[in-house]
């Protein structure tokens, strides 16, 4: 089940501005709160997300289309 966890952090970043946003300025904060909430991401998971190539997630999701996007509509992008 953990593997559905990580595909679906790497959406949320893909996808969701707010999280992206909190993920890029404090990548392991973020990570630790998704799985406060139930994520089941093993450390190494965790390590592995949080080592991504910041530019590569910049990249990747301003190829998503806008009608995909959540917009942040928050100062800290740390609500859903």
């Amino acid at each position: 089940m953990s593997h559905k966890c990580v595909e679906a952090v790497i959406g949320k970043l893909a996808t969701d501005e707010g999280f992206r946003r909190w993920f890029l300025e404090d990548a392991m904060g973020a990570l630790e709160e998704i799985r406060r909430r139930g994520a089941e991401l093993t450390a190494v998971e965790v390590q592995a997300l949080a080592a991504m190539d910041r530019e590569v997630i910049r990249s990747f999701a301003s190829g998503i289309d806008q009608r995909l996007q959540k917009v942040d509509l928050t100062a800290n992008g740390k609500g859903d």
